[in-house]
């Protein structure tokens, strides 16, 4: 496993297992935990919406200086790939590089681990790059355990350190329990079905975020 002593002092990079997930959700939390600035590096989909940077920005109630803005931005929602073709652009690795902040980083991805970015990078790839260890985003119930697992594999033959998995979704004891004993890694904290996400609500489950420089004793020993 890489020394991620730096990199842990840099922030996490937020995967999931699918899309739609929760990964924003999860991201906006954890700002409001750390205090952290926020990153999303390619941001699709704005054909339909706004995009997680303001989503995010609003419910951490993150200062516009805690804000770095997509190194791409796409209209279709598709994988940065196949959305990138639609407006002739091709990713530029060179951009996608982790950007100053002060305090940690928190960096949403796009989709799962399998999505491609370009016709040689993929979304894992992405992540090997920058280094950050991953806080993996899941399904609480049925199909989550195979999800996940496959999940963790890919991380692990990359080499890439993990922070733990955060399942989103009513409580699952079993699959939570598999997960962290197959998986060999921790539930960090649990995200439930909400009436209503709002800044109050994100405010409320950071509290249950472990501190960034405990989760970075724990992996380190």
């Amino acid at each position: 496993m890489r020394d991620i002593s730096t990199n842990w002092q840099r922030g996490v990079f937020v995967t999931g297992t699918d899309t739609g997930i929760g990964k924003t959700l999860v991201s906006a939390i954890l700002c409001r935990a750390w205090n952290a600035t926020y990153w999303k590096p390619l941001q699709t989909g704005l054909a339909d919406e706004n995009g997680d940077t303001p989503t995010v920005r609003d419910l951490a109630g993150l200062d516009p200086s805690r804000v770095i803005p997509p190194a791409y931005a796409f209209q279709a929602p598709l994988a940065p790939l196949a959305a990138g073709d639609l407006e002739n652009v091709t990713v530029n690795p060179g951009r996608l590089v982790l950007p100053q902040a002060q305090g940690p980083l928190v960096v949403e991805g796009a989709g799962g681990l399998m999505v491609p970015v370009r016709e040689d990078m993929m979304i894992v790839d992405l992540i090997e790059s920058l280094g950050l260890p991953v806080v993996l985003v899941t399904r609480s119930g049925l199909g989550t355990i195979n999800h996940t697992l496959l999940s963790l594999e890919a991380l692990r033959r990359r080499g890439i350190s993990m922070t733990g998995v955060v399942p989103v979704g009513p409580l699952n004891s079993g699959n939570e329990r598999d997960i962290a004993r197959f998986g060999e890694t921790q539930i960090l904290f649990r995200v439930p079905w909400l009436d209503a996400i709002t800044e109050t609500s994100v405010s409320g489950l950071s509290r249950n975020v472990p501190l960034l420089d405990v989760l970075q004793q724990q992996i380190s020993q």
